[in-house]
């Protein structure tokens, strides 16, 4: 498949690819009409923004090697570096302004462009809100020029007798909004470091709307992660507060997946690259063609996923993006192979011609317009599919079918809500169903659903007013967290001890987990501890972690199809689910028994009542 993103000009204010003597100039202002073209609304609405504008310029700009780092929660000071195209000096001065471009002709439709950011106001944002500072070297020599390096190198001040260019700008009052920036030399090889401090400082009720220093990290994390496997060719780092949380190596995808996750994630996994040809309609005049559409990532298999969605990632020409119809495409490709409730760890990119791409529908770029959208998710979800056919997709797991141990009653002391205690098994029905008359209607059981809901109250009921027991684990199991997840376990450190989980920090995003939940010696695996994160995330109660973590505990044991079910476990079974509080759902919601009642089959063959 071709792998080439299908994108060109320079990052925002910076040349596209061509010759350096040529690079005067290319920085333009756009007309008032195209102005008027492109979505209104503010581009820097929170420090995450920041980053993903300036990560937007340092990919358009060619770069290899992309360094972001953040102190705090990103007000203070945000640092963006790369190892691309830098700007000469004319173009330096004039990429703060608004509405200029190196990516958009003066008069062009903005829908088809080929980049990924593409909006003059990006920079001219930032200084509005923030104090600007650009190093840049295009590395073409003369004013602004003579870097030949190729590294990444911070903010030095000489580069082996480099001389780039240095602009400030911001913070901007709307008083001021025209204000000249300081422009001067600077050492700096070829490529463009940004660096942003006092964010919202000239606008305190945006600051204040802010989440914590946490929150707003974590999706700074989530956000880079996401660029990352988007566009696995180039290494990305992230730093928090000086420590690296996130390091790519821009080998890959599947190393990709390495930084962002864990050795384990990457290794249960299998890379996707494959070209789909689909029909699209020509234009006034014009008859339909063909085009291809390009799909590559990494798909991790069905026995690792996760509680929450958030690490089903999808982008489009190497821009992450939410689309619910790609999204919903790739998990349609895992079809029946993801358990119940559960979502894939999965990142796909799909390239695509720019003019059948409209980025312009989101004032913040993170949804884009598909021309086609129907035909490309098709495409998708029918490359995911085949990808996974074949893939080494086993699963082990214990079985625990003891049904013995009676349930403390519901109800009178004598144990009077029985509710199947006349109920007679039958037998079953594909190995998973229990068939039992029950006067005049006959009711059918899952049991495995059944089996849950037992096992799931016996858990609430035990540990309703006290600590889940706790196993020790030993040696303590080592946990590779993604920077939002360790961000949360940070976070929520007491809730997580709180359900059974101890941790404690090992650096890079690990985590050693030194205890886990162990209610009736059912010990939790530590894997358990992403799912207690994904719901605390939400913003979701301990006590709604504490649930989901019982009901998930109570599912693994349960009764599967092909478990030895005779009479007397389904006899068993009835008598256990009949002292549950709520014995026809399973704790995930789903119904757990059926009923037919005779007059229904009367009427099928037609008997008199």
């Amino acid at each position: 498949m071709t792998t080439e993103r299908r994108r060109g000009g320079g990052d925002e204010g910076r040349g596209s690819a061509g010759d350096d003597a040529e690079s005067a100039g290319r920085v333009r202002r756009l007309d008032p009409a195209t102005v008027d073209r492109i979505a209104a609304g503010e581009v820097i609405t929170r420090p995450a923004r920041v980053v993903a504008e300036l990560v937007d310029n340092a990919l358009d700009a060619g770069a290899s090697r992309v360094e972001v780092a953040v102190d705090g929660d990103g007000t203070d000071r945000i640092r963006v570096a790369d190892d691309g195209r830098g700007m000469a000096r004319a173009d330096a001065r004039l990429a703060v302004e608004r509405h200029a471009t190196s990516k958009l002709a003066p008069d062009a439709d903005p829908v088809g462009v080929g980049s990924l950011g593409f909006r003059g106001e990006a920079l001219a944002a930032v200084a509005d809100a923030a104090r600007l500072e650009v190093t840049t070297n295009d590395g073409g020599g003369g004013d602004g020029g003579g870097g030949d390096g190729d590294a990444v190198d911070g903010d030095a001040d000489t580069v082996d007798g480099a001389v780039g260019t240095r602009v400030v700008v911001g913070p901007r009052s709307d008083a001021a909004a025209d204000d000249e920036p300081e422009v001067g030399d600077a050492g700096r090889a070829r490529g463009t470091t940004v660096v942003v401090r006092d964010l919202f400082s000239t606008r305190p009720a945006r600051r204040e709307s802010l989440a914590g220093s946490r929150a707003e990290f974590a999706r700074i994390s989530t956000l880079v992660a996401d660029y990352a496997l988007a566009n696995p060719e180039v290494a990305f780092t992230l730093a928090h507060d000086g420590s690296t949380t996130l390091s790519t190596p821009g080998t890959g995808v599947t190393d990709a997946l390495f930084g962002v996750y864990d050795r384990e994630t990457a290794s249960r996994s299998t890379e996707v690259a494959a070209s789909v040809g689909i029909e699209v309609a020509g234009g006034a005049g014009d008859d339909d063609r063909a085009i291809d559409v390009d799909v590559a990532g990494a798909l991790a298999y069905p026995s690792v996923t996760r509680a929450a969605s958030d690490h089903l990632r999808v982008s489009v020409n190497g821009r992450p993006v939410r689309d619910d119809r790609l999204a919903g495409a790739v998990r349609a490709g895992y079809g029946r192979l993801l358990p119940d409730g559960r979502e894939p760890v999965a990142a796909v990119d799909v390239s695509l011609p720019p003019e059948r791409v409209d980025p312009n529908v989101h004032p913040a770029k993170r949804e884009v317009g598909l021309r086609d959208a129907e035909a490309v998710a098709d495409a998708v979800e029918g490359v995911v599919a085949d990808a996974l056919t074949g893939a080494d997709l086993r699963r082990k797991a214990d079985v625990d079918t003891d049904l013995e141990t009676a349930l403390e009653p519901v109800g009178g002391a004598d144990g009077s809500r029985a509710t199947f205690a006349d109920a007679e098994p039958i037998g079953t029905f594909r190995d998973l169903y229990a068939l039992v008359e029950s006067g005049d209607e006959l009711l059918v059981i899952d049991a495995h659903a059944a089996h849950e809901r037992v096992n799931y109250e016996r858990l609430a009921r035990a540990f309703a007013d006290e600590s889940v027991p706790t196993a020790a684990v030993d040696p303590p199991a080592t946990l590779s967290l993604s920077a939002g997840e360790a961000a949360a376990a940070e976070a929520h450190a007491d809730a997580l001890a709180a359900l059974g989980f101890e941790t404690e920090p090992f650096g890079g995003g690990t985590v050693r987990v030194r205890t886990v939940p162990a209610p009736f010696g059912r010990t939790a695996d530590p894997e358990a501890l992403r799912d207690a994160l994904a719901t605390l995330s939400k913003g979701k109660s301990p006590r709604d972690a504490r649930e989901r973590l019982l009901a998930d505990l109570a599912c693994h044991p349960s009764l599967k199809r092909g478990d030895a079910i005779d009479r007397s476990a389904i006899r068993a079974l009835l008598d256990r689910l009949g002292e549950c509080e709520r014995p026809f759902a399973c704790p995930h919601g789903r119904p757990t028994v059926l009923s037919v009642a005779e007059a229904t089959f009367a009427a099928g063959f037609e008997r008199e009542g």
